[in-house]
């Protein structure tokens, strides 16, 4: 049996207090506004400091712009940001940059990839397309998901995630985000290749609600599986605190993944596919509701003992944000919904203040502060990560664009 979560009446109120004290001081409308300009002076800031054949990853001990070449699985986070910037703008410049520092990713075809392939194409190229409908960009967006479709095993029922002899099949959380190639390409061509990718998406997302969620719908980091008859062989939280702890940036993952997929395959014929992606989706944001701190931004860990001496993460609070106002659109439960679009805002409005967001000229371009990569291994705690800069303006975005529909 697992754990149903219900939000206190008293902690809802709270969250709708909160929001409201916010709305006095700012608008949302002003807020995205505010971003939005300071996003494009620092991308531009940032565009300045790259060489020609770098992406931007983070800072350096001394503030100093860290950068690595298109292979890493963030390379497409940058261009996705631009792509972003020039749709609030409508600045051709913005637009320009966006196209070279996409185009700058067209190798990654011919690399050695893994699952990540999916993070790199579709905050990139795809983007792209959806920018400007310019078909140029879809070539790649089609070949990377049949690269991405290359590494399922029927037999384990998965996508594996990573390279190397570590471990014999794993499968980590941030994979479900990496479906929406495979759904999105199903959608572009259609037919027999189509349904393929699509029944793909399905089967991983299937087996990874099976395998990688406890009863409490926290989800584990990674689970190994044997290639030869699919049973799984250990779970893991390799980023987290414990194995049996709720590491911040993979519950977001789960979150967002089964969100998209109920979205996703919401035109299937089988509409309990859908259903029951919203249903784990509804779960996992209750259990998160239930767990967040006060303003909004998880610790790296839920379950780390330093609380509240542990770092927050921003990226996992951008990431929970958007996903959370995906999901107002398509839950039934009109509690769940008032609270998932106030945790969002209440979100959104923590990483639009001082404490989070960049000023214009600091922050070598990143325009948000305080997110964690890998703890455990001492790699990038504390600082500034393309791919919270990326899913905070996709949130701002998404609560403009729910609003506007409502008006």
């Amino acid at each position: 049996m697992k754990t149903r979560y219900i939000l206190p009446a008293i902690a809802l109120a709270a969250v709708i207090s909160c929001g409201s004290n916010h709305n006095r001081r700012e608008s949302m409308d002003r807020l995205a506004s505010r971003v939005f300009e300071t996003a494009k002076a620092q991308v531009v800031l940032m565009d300045s400091l790259l060489e020609a054949d770098r992406c931007p990853r983070t800072l350096d001990s001394l503030g100093k712009l860290v950068t690595t070449d298109i292979g890493w699985w963030c390379s497409g986070f940058y261009p996705g940001v631009l792509w972003q910037v020039y749709d609030y703008t409508r600045d051709t410049a913005i637009m320009n940059l966006a196209r070279t520092h996409t185009f700058r990713l067209y190798d990654l075809e011919s690399r050695n990839t893994d699952h990540d392939i999916g993070f790199q194409v579709m905050s990139s190229f795809y983007r792209g397309y959806l920018s400007t409908r310019d078909e140029n960009f879809l070539p790649m967006v089609r070949q990377s998901a049949k690269r991405l479709s290359g590494r399922f095993s029927p037999v384990t029922g998965t996508i594996r995630s990573w390279n190397g002899d570590i471990w014999k099949w794993p499968v980590i959380i941030d994979n479900m985000m990496n479906l929406e190639l495979l759904t999105t390409v199903s959608r572009l061509g259609g037919g027999e290749e189509g349904d393929s990718l699509m029944k793909v998406a399905v089967t991983h997302a299937n087996t990874t609600m099976k395998n990688h969620f406890r009863d409490d719908f926290t989800t584990f980091h990674l689970v190994d599986y044997d290639p030869s008859d699919g049973h799984v062989i250990k779970r893991q939280t390799v980023q987290g605190y414990a194995d049996s702890s709720a590491w911040a940036r993979g519950q977001a993952w789960a979150l967002y993944g089964y969100t998209m997929m109920a979205r996703e395959t919401g035109s299937l014929k089988d509409e309990s596919i859908s259903r029951t992606y919203l249903s784990q989706a509804e779960n996992i944001a209750k259990m998160l509701l239930y767990r967040l701190p006060d303003d909004g931004i998880p610790y790296w860990d839920f379950d780390d003992p330093a609380i509240p001496s542990a770092p927050k993460d921003a990226s996992a609070g951008a990431v929970m944000a958007s996903a959370f106002i995906e999901l107002s659109r398509y839950t039934s439960d009109k509690t769940l919904k008032a609270s998932c679009l106030d945790m969002a805002q209440k979100q959104i409005r923590t990483l639009a203040s001082e404490e989070y967001l960049s000023k214009k000229g600091e922050n070598e371009g990143f325009i948000l502060r305080h997110s964690v990569g890998n703890l455990p291994d001492g790699s990038e705690v504390d600082v500034p990560l393309t791919y919270a800069d990326y899913y905070f303006l996709e949130a701002i975005s998404r609560w403009q664009e729910l609003h506007r529909k409502r008006k």
